[in-house]
């Protein structure tokens, strides 16, 4: 997707000649390039989306995201990127190159779990965990704001009916399994989907895995807000439980550390929603999160899972399988509804998938390379 044409436009963008472009891997939703500035020194990354209806969402999401993040009285430059051109018509963002604190490219909390110091990955979760729950914090009664800039990028997308939609068809998920709901799984989903309607609003970057940032000398900076906007801060949340509700780098932390992160971004939000100091409130809020996230993964991963086993990254020798990472998920959400004694149905489900799937004899996750010596 990144074509001389589009180094070319986000020249146009900036006024000033660029060159040199460096791939910086993307995906297949967008391409990433860092690209030097040739007249002035330094470097920009430019950020460029298919020209479809999904791409065409993706910079609108990114776009009004990082706009959001630049507001004066949200932070500008504390939690993202800075936002130096947009073109429209390519579709392309152009936006401030962040180092690292010791070497040109900044890792990611990712490359800290998988890499080989315990203190730099542990100090780096906590960090990240205050950084999601700042930027959660300081967007709450925003929302307006962020739907005037999305606004002006178009593409709107329904994410959320997205999502429910996904969690009240968990019936239909399981077929390639063969499997019959329980009876009564129909009133858990539409009891899990209230979450997605809580009042705990925040903005969030979408997909707050923990590839999708960089640790910088300033700290961490989220960089992929392709599913920007504003959801309940129980998805967020989740995402320090489970962990990385949507993300290929799942592997376990030892339970202290989840849970030093999960207080630290409890504190973040539970300053600005009272309410969410409450243990039953806070706790009512993530099983729930963590039931959509999981149903969710299955509607993305089951039916490959059941075809065969296949890691979810396979340049990473650390990633886990498909298989792996699913029953990782249902046992998590079969004992956390087992714990809280909630939705029988949906546990008798997770129950039958792991049954159904025993013969697979996925191994169980390992913890993060970095923190097997803790």
């Amino acid at each position: 997707m990144m074509s001389d044409q589009v180094v070319r436009a986000a020249a146009a963008v900036l006024g000033e000649p660029l060159g040199n472009p460096v791939d910086l891997g993307g995906s297949d939703r967008s391409a990433v390039v860092r690209c030097a500035r040739l007249d002035g020194g330094g470097s920009v990354v430019v950020k460029a989306y298919p020209q479809t209806a999904a791409g065409r969402r993706g910079f609108a999401a990114e776009a009004a995201g990082l706009a959001f993040c630049a507001l004066d009285d949200v932070g500008p430059g504390a939690f993202a990127p800075r936002v130096l051109g947009v073109d429209r018509e390519v579709p392309l963002v152009v936006m401030s190159y962040l180092p690292g604190p010791d070497s040109p490219g900044a890792p990611s909390l990712a490359d800290l779990l998988l890499g080989p110091s315990a203190s730099a990955a542990a100090s780096t979760w906590l960090d990240w965990a205050v950084a999601c729950g700042r930027l959660a914090a300081v967007s709450v009664g925003r929302q307006e704001d962020f739907t005037r800039l999305r606004a002006g990028y178009g593409a709107h997308e329904d994410w959320g009916g997205r999502v429910r939609g996904i969690v009240l068809s968990a019936a239909d998920l399981v077929a390639p399994l063969g499997m019959a709901a329980p009876a009564g799984l129909e009133a858990d989903l539409a009891d899990a989907v209230t979450v997605l309607d809580s009042g705990y609003q925040v903005f969030s970057p979408g997909d707050i895995c923990p590839d999708n940032n960089l640790i910088t000398a300033d700290g961490v900076r989220f960089v992929d807000f392709e599913s920007a906007g504003f959801h309940s801060v129980f998805l967020d949340a989740a995402y320090l439980r489970m962990p990385f509700s949507s993300c290929w780098c799942v592997l376990r932390m030892p339970a202290w550390l989840t849970a030093a992160g999960e207080k630290a971004y409890r504190a973040e939000v539970a300053a600005v929603f009272g309410d969410l100091k409450s243990d039953a409130v806070w706790e009512a809020g993530l099983l729930r999160a963590m039931a959509a996230w999981t149903l969710h993964a299955m509607s993305y991963l089951l039916d490959r899972a059941v075809r065969s086993e296949e890691s979810m990254n396979e340049p990473v020798a650390a990633a886990p399988g498909r298989r792996q990472l699913l029953r990782y998920r249902w046992q998590m959400l079969a004992d956390a509804l087992s714990a809280a004694d909630e939705m029988p149905a949906l546990r008798e489900l997770m129950s039958g998938l792991l049954a159904a799937t025993e013969h697979w004899q996925a191994p169980g996750l390992p913890l993060y390379p970095a923190l097997r010596r803790t």
